[in-house]
């Protein structure tokens, strides 16, 4: 039987630059129409490209199987801009910690949905049943969007319309115009860096200890999931409690705190079992502070430029991630696990003091109209 190719499946990779590649387009979600314009026909459009996937041979169709998929990733993308920038558009700043806690609880749930029960059930009834799935999911969720309210809230008007570069390069100079931005940029691409080295390196290290697949799934899939809900729903509410600043010290230092149980647990002396409470550690630290880092993402941003300006600050922090992957596997080979390790906990910590610098930015109100 023909199958596809382990280059090919290496090459569906590049369909994630539809992510990279978002803020094309944000400025015009800022631009043309409210954020349900956007979400509806995007949550259509997946629902669309995922039956039709249902019906595509991907060895045989390979040309159209790509399209569906690469409509399908453009779509998403798409969503997630409109989405991000609704979210902006109607809360508060105390509102933004529970809100990212649900949000992210919310992804991760939608995960286990996604890439658990859906792959199970293909197993059993094949995969056009589970593309079948999926679009019917998403054409009720596109229905939800028409149907609610909610989603029709006017976002906030420029009082006089921007030609289409000033749409642009406008939001992103207005970033810039914030004291000590640069020093934001920074803080950005490496609050994330160290969980990134870490969590690239830390099935490898799972499998270089002996354990199997289904422990690895079980633990890492299924309860290190769980852990990970609970950490990102208590950390939007400590967020609301503390403040965003408060939350990024404490919480950031406790997602630091994450590699010391992998450095522990890679030391020649350590029980096997160990590794069961690192990886339920990592999870529920890494869950506590991204509320924190959500919400300090989203109040950096204009209402009136919301999806330009989170598309912007979104792949500062994706850049900072991906480079931390490609470096991990590199730091593993020459370091070793347990000093490795240690070292993630120590480019954890190292953004944090950044945060005496970025306070001004994340208060600067700005001076009004572009």
């Amino acid at each position: 039987m023909k199958q596809i190719s382990l280059e090919e499946i290496g090459l569906l990779s590049l369909l994630g630059l539809a992510w990279s590649l978002k803020i094309l387009w944000a400025p015009l979600v800022d631009r043309f129409g409210r954020r349900y314009w956007w979400i509806f026909p995007a949550q259509l459009a997946v629902a669309f490209f995922s039956a039709v996937l249902a019906l595509l041979d991907p060895v045989s169709q390979k040309a159209l199987f790509w399209l569906a998929l690469a409509g399908i990733c453009l779509a998403s993308a798409t969503q997630d801009i409109a989405a991000d920038a609704y979210t902006i558009d109607i809360l508060e700043e105390k509102e933004l910690g529970p809100a990212n806690g649900i949000r992210s609880a919310s992804y991760r749930v939608a995960l286990i949905f996604s890439g658990g029960v859906l792959v199970m059930l293909s197993g059993s009834m094949g995969w056009s049943f589970s593309f079948i799935a999926a679009a019917l999911i998403m054409a009720v969720l596109a229905l939800a969007v028409v149907g609610l309210p909610a989603f029709r809230q006017r976002r906030p008007a420029l009082s006089t319309p921007l030609m289409l570069w000033e749409q642009y390069a406008g939001p992103i100079k207005q970033l810039f115009e914030k004291p000590n931005f640069w020093t934001v940029v920074i803080f950005i691409l490496l609050f994330k860096v160290g969980e990134a080295m870490l969590v690239a390196m830390a099935n490898p290290f799972w499998i270089d200890q002996g354990f199997t697949p289904s422990q690895i799934g079980f633990v890492v899939g299924t309860l290190g999931t769980l852990a990970s809900i609970v950490g990102a729903l208590t950390g939007g509410t400590l967020t609301a409690r503390w403040g965003i600043m408060k939350a990024l010290w404490i919480l950031g230092a406790v997602q630091a705190t994450a590699s010391l149980g992998y450095t522990l647990s890679s030391l020649p002396f350590a029980p096997s079992y160990s590794i069961y409470f690192a990886a339920l550690l990592e999870n529920l630290a890494i869950g506590l502070a991204t509320a924190a880092f959500l919400s300090f993402l989203m109040k950096l941003c204009d209402k009136k430029f919301s999806a330009t300006h989170y598309a912007f600050l979104s792949i500062l922090f994706g850049l900072g991630r991906s480079l931390a992957g490609v470096l991990s596997g590199y730091s593993a080979s020459f370091l070793g696990y347990p000093i490795f390790f240690f070292a993630t906990f120590l480019v954890g910590l190292a953004p944090l003091p950044l945060l005496i610098y970025v306070r001004p930015a994340l208060e600067y109100s700005g001076k009004g109209e572009i």
